[in-house]
């Protein structure tokens, strides 16, 4: 797990949000992403800006455009969100063409794909800079 929240481009003293945690959750991976902060990560009931937002998510737990959307509620301007999902395969995998057909309907770019764990990949997402 060295280096995860590295390659999520999190560093210490960043504000970051976890949404859609549940038992399946990888605690590794959590325990990483609060070392690489420096904090504990917060909740949706957090009520300030957040830099980042880690967003679990399976094929089950809905329509993925609203989960999308609830996350931007807190996220700064040019912060990411990353969706958490399960890898293929594994129970509740969220299909790729799932993701990509979602996003822009959010207002999300979709940037870049990495594992980050035995059963999760992450997907950034970002909002589109819009001009000053």
């Amino acid at each position: 797990m060295t280096g995860t929240g590295d390659r999520l481009g999190l560093k210490p003293g960043m504000v970051v949000q976890e949404l859609g945690w549940d038992n399946d959750t990888d605690d590794e991976l959590r325990v990483a992403v609060e070392d690489c902060i420096d904090a504990d990560m917060v909740d949706g009931d957090y009520g300030n800006v957040v830099d980042a937002v880690l967003l679990w998510w399976r094929d089950d737990d809905g329509d993925l455009v609203d989960g999308l959307v609830d996350a931007l509620t807190d996220l700064v301007g040019g912060g990411s969100i990353w969706l958490l999902t399960p890898k293929v395969g594994r129970s509740g995998t969220v299909d790729a063409a799932d993701i990509a057909e979602a996003a822009p309907i959010a207002g999300l770019s979709q940037t870049t794909t990495a594992a980050v764990s035995k059963d999760w990949q992450a997907t950034r997402l970002v909002a589109p800079k819009t001009p000053a």
